[in-house]
C-alpha cells in the first residue's frame, strides 16, 4: 500500500488520535517561529492541518504553503483554512520531491513527516532546498539516537511503516549529509524524549550560520 493510500484511510480518524496526543508538543515547537510578520512559511506534510490551530492564533506569515500527498487530508485542512487570517495555499504533492521553487521560504516546518516517508533523507534535502540562507527548519518527530538499541522499535518498524509510520529513524545521520545546516536546538518534547523538537539553521557552505532574529 502506498503512502498516499495509507493516509487516505487514516484521514477520517487522524485528528481523533493525533490532535490530543500531540497538541502541546506541536505548540511548543511552533512557538519557535515567533510572529512571522512579513516572512514566508512552508508546512511540508501539513496533513489535516493540526498545525493551523496554533498558527492562526499566533503567527501572521506573509505567505504560507501547506503541502501534503493525500487529497483526503488536504480536504480536512481546507476546513481549517477558513479561519486563517493570512494567505494559505494548500498543494497536493510529494514531500520527497515538491513542486515548490528553491530558496523562497524563511521557515519550513516538518512535523511528523521524516519518520513517515520512505526516504527521510530526500525530505530533509527538499526542506533545505526550499529554505533561504539564514532560514530555519523546525522538526517535530520521533527519532532513535545513533547506536540506541531499542530492539522492539527496530523490529516492528517494517510492519508499522506499512501502516502509518516508522520507528527506527535516526536523525543524526540525516543531518550529517548537510553541511549547510546547523542544529541550533534539540529538545525532548514527548514520550520521554523519543519525540524531539529540533531547529536547523541554513547557512552558506563553509560559513557560519546567519543569525535570524524574531520579534
Amino acid at each position: 500500500m502506498s503512502l498516499r493510500q495509507t493516509y487516505r484511510l487514516w484521514a477520517p480518524m487522524y485528528d481523533v488520535f493525533l490532535k490530543p496526543a500531540t497538541r502541546s508538543a506541536r505548540a511548543k515547537n511552533l512557538a519557535q517561529l515567533g510572529r512571522l510578520d512579513g516572512l514566508n512559511l512552508a508546512v511540508i506534510g501539513i496533513g489535516s492541518g493540526l498545525d493551523l490551530d496554533w498558527l492562526r492564533l499566533h503567527a501572521r506569515p506573509a505567505q504560507c504553503i501547506g503541502l501534503d500527498i493525500t487529497r483526503a487530508m488536504l480536504n480536512k485542512a481546507q476546513i481549517r483554512r477558513r479561519d486563517c487570517p493570512f494567505p494559505l495555499h494548500l498543494i497536493e504533492g510529494d514531500a520527497m520531491q515538491t513542486p515548490l521553487a528553491s530558496g523562497q521560504f524563511d521557515y519550513v516546518v516538518l512535523h511528523l513527516i521524516l519518520a513517515v516517508v520512505p526516504n527521510p533523507a530526500a525530505v530533509l534535502a527538499e526542506a533545505s532546498r526550499l529554505l533561504r540562507p539564514g532560514g530555519q527548519i523546525l522538526i517535530f518527530d520521533k527519532f532513535l539516537h545513533p547506536q540506541q538499541k531499542a530492539p522492539l522499535r527496530r523490529f516492528i518498524s517494517p510492519l508499522l511503516g506499512l501502516l502509518a509510520t516508522r520507528t527506527d529513524v535516526e536523525f543524526e545521520p540525516l543531518l550529517a549529509a548537510h553541511s549547510e545546516l546547523t542544529c541550533v536546538r534539540d529538545e525532548p518534547l514527548l514520550a520521554r524524549g523519543w519525540f524531539r523538537g529540533i531547529t536547523l539553521q541554513k547557512h552558506p557552505i563553509n560559513q557560519h550560520p546567519i543569525n535570524h532574529h524574531k520579534d
